[in-house]
């Protein structure tokens, strides 16, 4: 009698149907999971009780889990959400706005900057760590002032910053649109959130003065942070690339700027 490898060769070492267990998820189980799952931020273990209650088959966490991946879920931290508190229509057409103000960046018409003001304190945000089950894990705090900085990122992929230790206003911020205006050195657009300190009626005159040297407000509709392209840059330094540990002043300013100098050269994200 001639063997399967002699008779088939390689295709013979391909698994051929088999009987085994039949799946206890059908198709529509699997929906129902995928359709819970992407309602609400449902935990693993609830979400499996949840689908016994509803009348689902008894199925161990770790199948629950695997048929997730399966339809390409994964368990990550969720983000707060400003999308139900904005006006969707003026979001998209400022979408569509500032990306023929790229266009115009990119044929060198004008410099574009997105600009925004972000504080950095000496005790670090609280993030994930891992931590012994029942304990908890301490980081040091230690009081101090706030660090500033006001910064700009520009289409031509620099950065363009100030820090300092006292309270942004106004008069601030019309004079870093000022310094601003001088290193660009061309037509200059500048997005901003409608912060107060960008709209003060006390420096409007300083304003209009700039707007006549080439320097264009372009204001964001409310609730629209995803337009404004430095918010991801405070993100990174905050949360990425700056250590979790408590810093004295001096070395929370060090460490600022050695970030905001080194800045696409030791430093890099895309935009």
């Amino acid at each position: 009698m001639q063997s399967p490898w002699l008779a088939s060769g390689m295709a013979s070492l391909a698994d051929r149907p088999r009987s085994g267990a039949p799946r206890k998820l059908k198709p529509e189980h699997v929906q129902r999971l995928l359709a819970w799952a992407t309602a609400q931020p449902l935990t693993a273990p609830a979400l499996l009780a949840y689908h016994k209650e509803q009348g689902g088959p008894c199925v161990h966490l770790n199948t629950l889990r695997n048929v997730l991946r399966l339809v390409n879920l994964v368990w990550k931290r969720t983000r707060h959400s400003l999308k139900n508190s904005r006006d969707e229509a003026a979001f998209r057409q400022a979408a569509v706005e500032i990306a023929a103000l790229r266009e115009q960046a990119a044929a060198g018409e004008i410099e574009l900057a997105y600009a925004d003001e972000a504080g950095f304190a000496c005790v670090h945000p609280n993030r994930s760590a891992w931590t012994p089950v029942g304990g908890r894990h301490l980081i040091e705090a230690k009081r101090g002032k706030r660090l500033n900085v006001l910064g700009a990122l520009l289409s031509s992929g620099k950065l363009f910053s100030a820090k300092v230790w006292t309270r942004v206003n106004s008069d601030l911020f019309v004079g870093f649109l000022g310094l601003l205006r001088e290193e660009v050195g061309k037509p200059l657009t500048v997005i901003l959130d409608n912060a107060s300190i960008h709209k003060a009626k006390a420096t409007r005159h300083v304003v209009e003065y700039l707007k006549k040297q080439g320097v264009t407000l372009y204001f964001l509709p409310a609730y629209s942070p995803e337009l404004n392209r430095i918010e991801r840059l405070w993100h990174k330094m905050k949360h990425t690339w700056m250590e979790v540990k408590c810093r004295t002043q001096e070395m929370l300013e060090a460490d600022v700027s050695d970030i905001l100098d080194n800045f696409g050269v030791k430093y890099k994200f895309q935009f």
